[in-house]
């Protein structure tokens, strides 16, 4: 089992702000596409990922205990 963390407009839409997901074994693609499925998300194209708090590529491959960030961009001022 993996933990899955939301920030900002991805934590309203999902309504919670850490999920846990069966994905040991799958790709970090893999894991977005279930969510975007699961939750009925547009799309998860333009986050960051990170995983066990270093950002990563899609490429990526899961294992249990890992801890994925999706971290969307970001304005301020």
């Amino acid at each position: 089992m993996i933990e899955v963390l939301f920030f900002a407009e991805l934590r309203e839409k999902i309504d919670s702000g850490k999920i846990p997901m069966d994905a040991a074994g799958k790709s970090v693609k893999e894991l977005k596409e279930m969510l975007v499925a699961k939750y009925e998300l547009k799309t998860l194209d333009n986050v960051m990922i990170a995983v066990n708090e270093e950002y990563t590529t899609e490429s990526t491959i899961l294992a249990d205990d890992d801890v994925v960030a999706f971290i969307p961009p970001v304005s301020g001022g």
